[in-house]
């Protein structure tokens, strides 16, 4: 029997191991190729570079004017992040703790939201926002909320329900009001999951080029994605250039996913416990 399950072990950390590989090869080749001149990566995407080349770094990071780029990016992402945790989960606990038939018509709205892609809305979104002047960096988060909200809603409305109301009902005994009551009882019970849309909102926000690229496409206004797109023109390809970007695009990401993790492990691990 032990045989048994050391062999079943060693295939299943074999499988592991294997698509651990798959998912971070791109970003090993994205990472190699960001030190090759434009010649070697011509040559060959896949070979080690002849010498470790900081020269693309230095290019990519005047070219991509990197401080404004990275600062207009954390702007965007921090703002509606901040504003998505804070008003999704107050409105996941309004719909949790107040059961109606209205609340659940609302729920199911944002249920059926999540099955609507952008592409279907985004000419009449475009119509709409230049006539309510909003093309603009306050309009690209304005909208960015309004279609991370589903989600989000969602994701906390199944954490919330695993909240005990008796700790909430002792709270509003002792004199506190329904403020007090979700900043000091439930938002900190919720922090996992908080944590868990923070990363997804993040993830969404950084990489996202089709949207700003619409509204905020102009010089001095746009974000990293929309920089590093210039790298890559219609004649005219600089790979490594472009390698080197990236990299330097991911890194803010990469450096905010490993903060946030314990919280993640914490949250699913509560979560399990209280379900």
């Amino acid at each position: 029997m032990k045989k048994n399950q050391i062999i079943k072990k060693s295939i299943l950390f074999a499988v592991c191991i294997l698509l651990a590989f798959v998912f971070v090869f791109p970003i090993i080749i994205l990472l190699l190729n960001s030190f090759k001149s434009l010649k070697e990566i011509y040559m060959s995407v896949l070979s080690l570079p002849d010498a470790l080349n900081f020269d693309n770094y230095k290019q990519a990071f005047s070219e991509l004017d990197y401080f404004r780029s990275i600062r207009n990016s954390l702007t965007v992402t921090i703002t509606v992040t901040a504003a998505n945790v804070l008003c999704c989960s107050m409105a996941a606990w309004v719909l949790v703790r107040y059961k109606t038939r209205t609340s659940t018509i609302i729920f199911t709205a944002f249920s059926v939201a999540i099955l609507v892609p952008f592409q279907c809305v985004m000419l009449p979104l475009l119509s709409l926002m230049g006539k309510l002047h909003l093309i603009s960096m306050p309009g690209l988060m304005l909208v960015n909320l309004g279609f991370g909200s589903s989600m989000s809603i969602i994701l906390f409305h199944g954490f919330i329900k695993n909240v005990p109301a008796e700790l909430e009902e002792a709270a509003a005994i002792d004199g506190a009001g329904q403020i007090r009551v979700f900043f000091t009882i439930v938002m900190p019970l919720i922090r996992g999951i908080s944590a868990t849309v923070a990363i997804l909102c993040v993830m969404s926000l950084w990489n996202d080029y089709l949207l700003p690229s619409l509204t905020i496409n102009k010089k001095g206004l746009q974000t990293l994605p929309l920089k590093t797109f210039l790298f890559f023109g219609a004649y005219t390809k600089k790979w490594n250039l472009g390698s080197a970007a990236l990299v330097m695009a991911i890194v803010p990401v990469v450096i905010f996913y490993v903060c946030c993790q314990k919280y993640i492990v914490k949250g699913v691990t509560e979560g399990a416990v209280k379900g």
